[in-house]
């Protein structure tokens, strides 16, 4: 299952390339992918874990890149 967020206030792409590879080592990310351009972020997990993996992912984003704000999209 895939869903998509958008990462308001996310101002640097060498902040998304870190993102992006702290995301990846979650347990249980099949895949993590963020457009600096667009500022979307894009996680994908198997369906009976993704709320898991999203919650995991919520806190990483919140304790690396503090004043961005997500909203899924």
């Amino acid at each position: 299952m895939k869903r998509n967020y958008r990462l308001e206030g996310l101002d640097c792409a060498d902040c998304a390339a870190k993102l992006e590879r702290k995301l990846a080592s979650v347990k249980g990310m099949q895949s993590a992918a963020i457009n600096f351009m667009t500022l979307k972020c894009m996680i994908e997990a198997e369906d009976d874990k993704i709320d898991d993996v999203v919650k995991e992912a919520m806190k990483i984003i919140a304790r690396e890149e503090p004043d961005v704000e997500v909203k899924q999209i």
